[in-house]
């Protein structure tokens, strides 16, 4: 008879022992921050799987992707750091989207700034003063590329490229202003919004820069339903409710 009940008693534990959670790894670009962290909060809650995110500009991340970083998603702020991963080979056929846009801005520390006209020939020099003009590294990071080309359309770029100061990412460039220690910078519409320490002062025409378009991917290193099925819910409405909160456009 001792079999039988050992039996079943090791049945019941096993019945009652949840399934193991897997974990997702995503690597994104840091303008992604807030609102990624809000739509994996939501999948974690839901599913009892883990998210874990690195942020970084997209070109590192990119890089480190294809140097064997172990990752189950990519999310880039701009295409051409996706098209150097799927070059690669490392993107899983078909899942490749785009996801989201953004609007690139000129921001000024504090509130209540006065706004600023951005046109042809603008006098961002004058602006500056004899101070630093934030942007995200502007020959590799996306919001830096798109900020130089933007500068370079509106035949600025000249005047002011020696006041530069040249962040790892989007978001450290967006430090620098909310600390005060550059008095303007050029980040996303997004990121601004996420500091209470930075007014929003002008917008950067649209056609003065290459569309900014988040494309997203799942990678070939995705082993298991977990990395599909976050993969998926970032199209979901639910997450799209929080990407739009956040100033996102939605493209998908």
């Amino acid at each position: 008879m001792p079999r039988p009940i050992a039996l079943a008693a090791t049945l019941a534990i096993s019945l009652a022992t949840p399934t193991f959670a897997d974990e997702v790894v995503v690597f994104a670009a840091a303008s992604l921050k807030d609102a990624l962290d809000a739509v994996a909060a939501d999948f974690q809650a839901s599913t009892g799987h883990t998210v874990t995110i690195s942020y970084a500009g997209s070109n590192a991340l990119a890089k480190q992707i294809i140097e064997g970083a172990p990752a189950d998603i990519f999310l880039s702020a701009a295409v051409n750091w996706m098209d150097e991963v799927e070059k690669a080979g490392l993107i899983v056929d078909g899942t490749r989207s785009d996801l989201l846009g953004n609007t690139l801005v000129l921001i000024a520390h504090g509130k209540g700034a006065s706004p600023v006209t951005i046109g042809p020939g603008f006098d961002l020099a004058g602006l500056l003063g004899d101070g630093k003009l934030s942007m995200a590294m502007v020959d590799a990071v996306p919001a830096g590329q798109y900020g130089k080309a933007s500068l370079e359309s509106l035949g600025v770029w000249e005047t002011v490229e020696a006041s530069v100061a040249q962040s790892e990412n989007v978001r450290a460039a967006l430090t620098l202003v909310s600390t005060g220690e550059a008095p303007f910078g050029i980040v996303y519409a997004t990121d601004a919004a996420a500091d209470d320490n930075v007014t929003i002062v002008g917008t950067f025409p649209a056609d003065s820069h290459k569309p900014i378009v988040y494309p997203g991917a799942l990678l070939t290193g995705a082993a298991d339903p977990a990395d599909k099925a976050f993969f998926e819910a970032l199209s979901a409405d639910a997450a799209d409710a929080k990407f739009s909160e956040q100033g996102f456009a939605i493209l998908n």
